[in-house]
């Protein structure tokens, strides 16, 4: 078993390897939602918290499906990190292929679409901040499928279902999670 970085460690890889802010704040986001997750589910608040920092820290070198999130796991493996962080950064992009078979693997795919579909409702809002978002608001847009049309929404009902959640109770951990961080989100 390898060593786990610290969340400070992660940050510094995070910055070192995504200098585009928004990327930054949707790692952000993904981390308050994997945090929120682990304590639910009684896991490493810790762990959860930096896989979802590090799980997108080589998009903006490598937006390409071909090398992400490949590149970064190779960084994090040839780096002696911990085979469980390596196999959650893989596994929260579907075309990676694989297998999500811990509740770790799972939430991070559950959560990592559905952070951008929130984000996207909380800026049509007219205050332009998550406190105004309601688990209501996030439902009635995501069934406005020319809404935010990059968010793939099957993905989103797939990680809820894999993870055990409803989606309402799914949207609504992730939604709290984010509004817990909104003044780092800008939102």
């Amino acid at each position: 078993m390898g060593e786990w970085p610290s969340r400070e460690k992660a940050s510094a890889i995070l910055d070192e390897w995504t200098k585009n802010k928004n990327l930054r704040k949707h790692a952000y986001a993904v981390e308050a939602a994997m945090r929120a997750y682990a304590q639910k589910l009684g896991e490493d608040v810790e762990r959860w918290g930096v896989v979802g920092l590090l799980h997108d820290f080589d998009y903006e070198k490598y937006p390409d499906a071909e090398n992400h999130p490949y590149r970064g796991a190779e960084y994090l493996k040839q780096r002696g990190y911990d085979e469980e962080l390596v196999q959650a950064v893989l596994a929260h992009a579907e075309h990676a292929g694989v297998e999500r078979d811990t509740f770790l693997k799972k939430a991070i795919f559950a959560v990592d679409e559905l952070t951008g579909l929130i984000v996207a409702v909380a800026l049509v809002r007219p205050s332009k901040k998550l406190a105004d978002v309601a688990v209501e608001s996030v439902l009635k847009k995501w069934k406005d499928k020319r809404f935010a049309a990059g968010v793939d929404r099957g993905l989103i009902e797939r990680g809820a279902q894999e993870l055990g959640a409803p989606l309402e109770e799914h949207i609504g951990t992730v939604l709290e999670a984010m509004q817990g961080i909104a003044g780092t989100l800008g939102l």
